[in-house]
């Protein structure tokens, strides 16, 4: 990507809309956009201040295009960190693409996915670990998850990596000076005090580690399996929890042949609702492949949910047994996931059979998916199940496996150099390990990057951002 080149993209998404905006950035920006724009006041963009809005309208030679509001920024007082220009101008589709066809006549070359932000980070306007919260903020679909976005943003635990590799860079650089001094055997690194920084290093890097497991399924979602046996209200329940009819409801049992999903956001959490096909045995091809599926979806979900026809337990009470054998086959198959186990239709049960079900079952919660009720403490259950306590304290959470990598052969080249330390090596071998040390701090934050690292990163982002 050159920046020297003006590059121009829809900011807003396609399609026909009230208001769409173009974004222009680059050293000509004002200059191409002053070429086709007449402001109500007469004035040209150049002689603009920064950081005003102006009226006009946009010219195609005597033509008139459309009536706009255009937004200028100079010198690098812009998201970019060089001179930019924003047109809101209406939203169909045929004016956006005049606008845009114009520009690119004029010299403005499109611009590639995430190049604005790009830009903005080989500019300093931001660290890459910031720039990479831009594209997660845009995707962010619940409290939690802009939540966490918006922490990044901000410089999150960039700030904080930063300070600890400049004390790291600082001990590297006396330890580089004490091998000029070989012969003469100096210590200008002092060892104890290494030691501290070192154990500091490996404790925030631990906790960063650990925060991961919290931040990916809070950025993609907690994957939840609603699984039982066919007509006994899974399809019911999965509508009252989304409180819309999204899967088919019906008394014929084995109505759900595939794997039916849908996401909800419960206590400011993502959760992705699985609806699988019932299982029990069956000659149905069809209806046997969906059955194959809801074990993979059990085996990809983080949390499992149990039901059962609460009223076949008060029409034939041995089928308690069967209801039984069914949960231990999920409990011994899948030993380490939680599971929910709920008896639906429980209006229409008596207390002789709820207590009958209690006394095998401890952990069952009755609920009425039909009337929803116990749909509200089900939700406080799931949301229970999920480790917000960090989230509540603000503290930094990594949702990004690429940062999650480097903090992991980070702290390995930490341990290297703690190993060292208790060893009593010497500052060429411990020189070693801390450049590989800091080299993996630098790939968070972008003072270590590869063409390769930078097209990977910003060829995800949205184009116009």
């Amino acid at each position: 990507m050159l920046l020297d080149e003006t590059i121009v993209a829809l900011a807003t998404p396609s399609g026909s809309g009230a208001i769409a905006l173009i974004r222009v950035s680059g050293p000509e920006a004002i200059d191409i956009v002053d070429g086709i724009f007449k402001a109500r006041s007469g004035k040209s963009l150049k002689k603009q201040a920064s950081h005003t809005l102006q009226l006009g309208q946009i010219f195609d030679g005597q033509k008139i295009v459309d009536e706009v509001l255009v937004s200028v920024f100079k010198g690098t007082r812009s998201y970019t960190g060089e001179p930019s220009v924003e047109i809101s101008c209406h939203g169909s589709p045929y004016i956006q693409q005049q606008i845009i066809q114009l520009l690119n006549q004029k010299g403005c070359r499109t611009a590639k996915p995430g190049e604005y932000t790009m830009r903005a980070f080989l500019n300093g306007k931001m660290d890459l670990s910031q720039a990479e919260a831009v594209a997660d903020l845009i995707a962010s679909d619940n409290e939690a998850s802009h939540q966490i976005a918006m922490q990044q943003m901000r410089g999150g635990f960039a700030y904080q990596l930063k300070e600890l590799r400049q004390q790291l860079l600082d001990f590297a650089s006396l330890i580089e000076l004490e091998l000029d001094f070989s012969e003469e055997d100096v210590e200008f690194a002092n060892r104890d005090q290494f030691q501290e920084l070192v154990t500091e290093i490996q404790k925030t890097l631990k906790q960063l580690i650990d925060s991961y497991a919290i931040g990916n399924v809070i950025k993609k979602g907690i994957p939840v399996a609603i699984v039982g046996e066919p007509n006994v209200g899974k399809s019911t329940l999965l509508n009252a929890l989304l409180n819309e009819e999204r899967a088919i409801v019906s008394n014929i049992a084995g109505t759900t042949r595939d794997t039916i999903e849908d996401e909800l956001a419960i206590g400011g959490i993502g959760f992705r609702f699985i609806d699988t096909a019932g299982i029990r045995e069956t000659e149905d091809e069809i209806e046997g492949l969906g059955i194959k599926k809801t074990f993979e979806k059990i085996e990809q979900s983080q949390l499992v949910i149990k039901l059962f026809d609460a009223s076949l337990v008060e029409a034939n009470a041995s089928h308690l047994n069967h209801i039984v054998k069914e949960i231990d086959k999920i409990q011994i198959r899948f030993p380490e996931k939680p599971l929910i186990i709920l008896a639906n239709k429980a209006d229409n049960v008596s207390q002789e059979t709820k207590t009958l079900i209690k006394t095998q079952l401890a952990d069952v919660e009755f609920i009425s998916a039909k009337t929803k009720t116990g749909i509200e403490d089900l939700k406080d259950e799931l949301v229970s199940y999920v480790d917000t306590g960090r989230l509540h304290n603000q503290d930094t959470i990594i949702t990004n496996s690429r940062h999650y990598n480097s903090l992991q052969s980070a702290l390995e080249e930490i341990n290297r150099v703690q190993d060292g330390l208790n060893m009593g090596l010497t500052g060429d071998l411990l020189a070693i390990d801390i450049r590989q040390a800091l080299y993996h701090f630098g790939e968070i934050t972008g003072e270590v990057t590869n063409d390769e690292l930078l097209g990977n990163i910003f060829g995800n982002f949205c184009i116009g951002k």
